[in-house]
């Protein structure tokens, strides 16, 4: 693009701005934004998150790997969102092409687009993103000098359903990986090569799968014959990459122009989890646990305050309460915030690793406002199954022992539609709601609130329960129907997810390569925003699958034979399969596996990664 093209198109987009909900979404210009000059580097990378910036911006990983990026001389990165509706009909009508908030420029000039999918419903807004950008859709329409797409993210560890439209994923953590996907792409920029040259450089990378290089085979139930590779550069399987220890924390974030979903200093406390949940995803694949040192967390949440001026902290994990230094952590905490008067955010915690000492010093923390508990299911069989034992009369303890210290309001999060789940699973879930309750106003009267959030369960790739059935959305309408009438004058508040979104989230979240057929399809019939209610249809889908040929209920309402190839067997989060198979059969027996804190296992993540052996402990636990 020449100067007088970029020109017009900077004034082009200041005349649209002006038409728009919150034209500060795309002008970029936040505190601690890096600009570099463009011509000053070999390699510009866009990192493209597939919502709207007031979620987007508030993504820690986005933010980690802009800042690892650019802290390279050679590399620029910056920044693209999805636009809203708004927006997109006016980038369309003046026919401008999307572009990068740092420096304006169109996405299809940077070499490399790296693309965010946590959440298998960006999928349609990641395909409006290229169409809107002028980049080809699908992988094998794009030629030497279009830019590569790269996709990451806690979704892609099943990559098939967007196999079609994405160059190369790098399964698992990516902090190192996108180092060497640079230096490759750079190498190979210098070699003057095909475009196929460098898929098959960047096939070699560990973590990296590039699904051009693999073919599927099906048998005629349409179930999976095999999957095999078709060049020897390409792995198989491919290993998720991980890393020994975490790096360093992010302390320089940026200060948004208008108002985003989360305002804080988050710092990443811990990451993986060894509960074994049998239904949680991110508990299965980010194994194994590494935790960061109390002084590193404390010295980071200091200097992000001093870089951003924030007046929150989040301390991120899955499971914070079972950091092995929660409460030296929080000790040091208090120091911190009395100093700099800002609040902390915690995210759920778990009933099984409270103790009278955290409440005390949780207390001191942050006194009377709300807590948040996930006990996932009513009964204490149905907690059995999904390996999740808590017995009720430990709930109840945890409720009390909230109450005494002061808090005044609990929020408890349960699924429905479990494997094995009955109508009485569900009607205990309205009996602890109303107990909790209960117990609230014995200690602070009327002030008392309990808040039920209430989820579909839906059984995710490399999980004990990937071999399950999605539950029928009319039996999931009529649990729904029996808690609200349950709760209904009990004063609980109840909030619940649209089944039909669940729905979507299944199909989407067990798909097979072909699934990208019914994902362009249902682009094209309209589907944009599906993780939002006001946006989300499931008409443009259900049309995607006649359309293409395909039964929506083979890839939801089918429960899968243990021998069965599943889609994503290819991919290697970690844990063997054959433990994933045990322990779905011991679902069904109700048997539990208790945490492997207390007992190893061999779930096989440090067969896979024996170099961990050698990280040096980084505080707390870590596998044998």
């Amino acid at each position: 693009m020449t100067v007088n093209q970029r020109n017009t198109l900077q004034r082009e987009i200041e005349r649209i701005l002006p038409t728009v909900v919150k034209p500060g979404r795309y002008v970029g210009g936040e505190l601690n934004q890096v600009v570099k000059p463009w011509d000053s580097v070999k390699t510009h990378i866009a990192l493209v998150f597939p919502d709207i910036y007031d979620l987007g911006q508030s993504n820690l990983g986005l933010a980690i790997l802009y800042d690892i990026l650019n802290q390279r001389s050679d590399v620029a990165a910056e920044r693209s969102f999805a636009p809203w509706v708004d927006m997109e009909a006016a980038l369309r009508e003046a026919g401008i092409p999307l572009f990068s908030l740092e420096s304006q420029r169109p996405l299809s000039e940077f070499e490399i687009l790296g693309v965010s999918l946590p959440y298998e419903t960006l999928y349609t807004n990641f395909l409006n993103i290229l169409d809107l950008a002028g980049i080809p859709l699908f992988n094998d329409d794009r030629s030497d000098n279009q830019p590569l797409i790269l996709a990451g993210g806690q979704a892609v560890y099943n990559p098939e359903p967007v196999a079609s439209f994405v160059d190369a994923f790098v399964i698992g953590e990516g902090e190192e990986a996108i180092q060497d996907v640079v230096d490759v792409h750079q190498a190979w920029q210098t070699s003057g090569r095909s475009r196929q040259d460098l898929l098959i450089r960047l096939a070699r990378i560990p973590g990296i799968y590039v699904p051009s290089l693999y073919a599927v085979d099906y048998h005629p139930d349409g179930t999976i014959n095999n999957v095999t590779t078709t060049h020897p550069a390409a792995q198989l399987p491919v290993d998720k990459r991980i890393m020994a220890e975490l790096p360093p924390p992010l302390t320089r974030f940026l200060v948004p122009n208008i108002e985003i979903v989360q305002e804080r200093v988050s710092v990443e406390i811990m990451r993986g989890c060894t509960r074994g949940c049998r239904f949680c995803h991110a508990g299965m694949v980010n194994r194994p646990i590494r935790e960061r040192p109390v002084k590193q967390v404390l010295e980071a949440l200091q200097e992000g305050l001093n870089q951003t001026g924030y007046e929150e902290v989040s301390l991120l994990s899955l499971s914070s309460s079972d950091y092995s230094h929660i409460i030296p952590l929080i000790e040091g905490l208090q120091c911190l915030l009395t100093e700099r008067q800002v609040n902390i955010t915690l995210p759920s915690l778990r009933i099984e690793s409270f103790s009278e000492e955290l409440m005390d010093v949780l207390q001191d923390l942050s006194p009377g406002g709300g807590f948040t508990l996930a006990p996932e299911a009513g009964s204490e069989r149905l907690r059995d199954s999904i390996n999740k034992p808590l017995s009720d009369a430990e709930f109840m303890d945890t409720v009390r022992s909230i109450f005494e210290h002061g808090w005044k309001s609990i929020k408890l999060y349960f699924m429905i539609g479990h494997p094995q789940e009955t109508f009485e699973d569900v009607r205990a879930i309205a009996e602890l709601c109303r107990a909790a309750l209960q117990e609230g106003r014995r200690f602070i009267g009327g002030r008392a609130k309990i808040h039920a959030g209430i989820s579909t369960f839906i059984p995710k790739p490399h999980t004990p329960f990937q071999w399950s059935t999605f539950d029928e959305t009319q039996v999931i309408e009529e649990k729904l129907s029996l808690l609200r009438d349950a709760l209904r004058g009990a004063k609980v508040k109840m909030t619940w997810n649209d089944p039909q979104a669940s729905l979507l989230e299944a199909w989407l979240s067990r798909g097979d390569r072909r699934m990208s057929a019914v994902i362009h399809q249902a682009w094209k019939n309209g589907a944009r925003f599906d993780a939002w209610g006001d946006q989300f249809q499931i008409e443009p889908w259900q049309r995607a699958f006649q359309q293409v040929g395909l039964d929506p209920e083979f890839y939801s309402h089918r429960e899968r034979d243990l021998n069965e190839t599943l889609p994503w067997d290819h991919i290697n989060a970690g844990v063997k399969k054959a433990l994933l198979q045990r322990d779905y059969q011991w679902s069904q027996m109700g048997k539990v596996r208790p945490d492997c804190r207390q007992q190893c296992y061999s779930c096989g993540i440090l067969n896979t990664f024996s170099e961990l052996r050698l990280a040096k402990p980084t505080g707390g636990w870590k596998c044998p």
